[in-house]
């Protein structure tokens, strides 16, 4: 009876959820001229103005100036923020994440990003995107404008795709599909598990056989893609076809000095466009990265070293290390409510050497650049998408980061979320 009722309960945990707080509507196209003035505008590309003028119509940027520099008919604009004192950013994104794929980690219908078998190149996590997820809202409200939806499990996990984050359906959020395959490169040391008895980290003997495979696999994927009509389809090799004239991207998930190496080789060796993720060896491998230019998008600056030698303050030295060596590179945060804090993991870097403008860039266009979206987004230039939000003060500072507007693509996005509205209902309660 009490495995009962608790099954129930677990049902319906969704349901009360949903009932208890909607999900903001998702704004119409823009209709009017907008301008922002007075904001210092973070333009992401490492250029600052401190009195701008930022106007956008029809979802685009049409104007990015110096307002003491230029005359301005406001008269054109239907709507204009008075942002003196405050900051204009570029929509952040938010590259390796399992938002929309994920709602409740211990409900298992809810977890939505990965399937059995290793190699799966042919599963696509737009598919599986819920725009509807209350997760949403709640990192929209700190700035992430973009993500990367992308699957995990297995060797080869499927294909991610980057979404804008207000949408009615994965249909309307497709802001590049299947942009890339996500390859989790074998480790060389594996995790006992303290099932075993023995919860240490061990040699894995296997390592070599894993590699011999997967290069065998992607022998047979290219063989495929060389034939134009092949009689017999095969979903696998067809999902991979991208990959082998570099219109796709392989995203390889590894860590240590060595499978770095090898797996930058292995990808050059098939002619493939790869970024590394991960990466927490990326400071030993520096010079490497940036002679066989290879973009990184680093793990969690605010974690520990995985080395037990390794200054305990590493992972905040690492992106001014990579800056200074001139590797692109990126943030991300992992998981999927984890996203609402992926500029605090850029502005820990900041107290550790990288420059201001630099951690923002590695917030908006470097990301940009890696998923192949800077044509479109990623900075503040006229002819760009208008995805951009007014922030009161320091984005990068948690204690001063309070997001007063937002546009995606020049519609103006409703802010509200299920934090807010619990703050707003206790706040309530207990002033009474």
């Amino acid at each position: 009876m009490i495995l009962r009722l608790y099954l129930i309960c677990l049902f319906l945990l969704p349901l009360a959820r949903s009932l208890n707080a909607q999900n903001p509507t998702p704004a119409p196209a823009q209709t009017g001229a907008i301008l922002i003035m007075g904001a210092t505008a973070h333009l992401g590309n490492g250029s600052i103005i401190a009195n701008s003028a930022i106007g956008f119509e029809g979802g685009k940027l049409t104007l990015v100036a110096d307002a003491t520099t230029i005359r301005i008919d406001r008269t054109k604009y239907a709507t204009v923020y008075d942002a003196t004192g405050k900051h204009v950013y570029p929509g952040f994104i938010a590259p390796l994440t399992t938002l929309g794929l994920v709602e409740l980690e211990a409900a298992r219908a809810t977890v939505d990003f990965a399937d059995l078998g290793q190699y799966n190149p042919n599963l696509r996590s737009l598919v599986a995107y819920n725009t509807d997820s209350e997760v949403i809202p709640t990192i929209r409200s700190n700035g992430v404008l973009l993500a990367q939806v992308t699957p995990q499990g297995g060797i080869l996990s499927g294909a991610s795709s980057v979404v804008q984050l207000d949408a009615w359906n994965w249909e309307d959020a497709a802001y590049r599909i299947d942009e890339g395959q996500h390859l989790n490169w074998p480790q060389m040391r594996t995790f006992g598990g303290f099932e075993t008895g023995n919860p240490e980290m061990k040699k894995n003997d296997q390592y070599d056989k894993d590699v011999q495979a997967l290069r065998r696999f992607f022998d047979e994927a290219r063989a495929y893609a060389q034939q134009p009509a092949p009689e017999v389809k095969n979903l696998r090799f067809e999902a991979m076809r991208g990959l082998f004239d570099q219109k796709t991207t392989l995203f390889i998930h590894t860590d240590h000095i060595k499978t770095i190496q090898e797996s930058v080789l292995f990808a050059e060796s098939f002619g493939i466009r790869k970024v590394l993720t991960g990466v927490n060896d990326a400071w030993l491998a520096a010079d490497f990265l940036k002679a066989h230019n290879v973009p990184v998008i680093l793990g969690k600056t605010q974690s520990l070293p995985t080395r037990e030698d390794e200054d305990v303050d590493q992972t905040f030295k690492t992106a001014a290390l990579l800056q200074e060596k001139g590797v692109l590179f990126a943030f991300s945060d992992n998981g999927f409510w984890q996203q609402r804090n992926l500029q605090f993991q850029a502005g820990q870097s900041v107290g550790y050497g990288l420059p201001m403008e630099a951690a923002i860039s590695a917030l908006t266009l470097n990301t940009a650049k890696i998923l192949e979206i800077d044509k479109t987004c990623g900075s503040l230039e006229t002819g760009k998408d208008a995805t951009l939000f007014i922030c009161e003060g320091d984005a990068l500072d948690m204690r001063t980061c309070q997001v007063t507007a937002a546009f995606i693509q020049g519609r103006t996005i409703n802010l509200d979320n299920k934090h807010k509205q619990l703050y707003q209902r206790f706040e309530k309660k207990y002033r009474q």
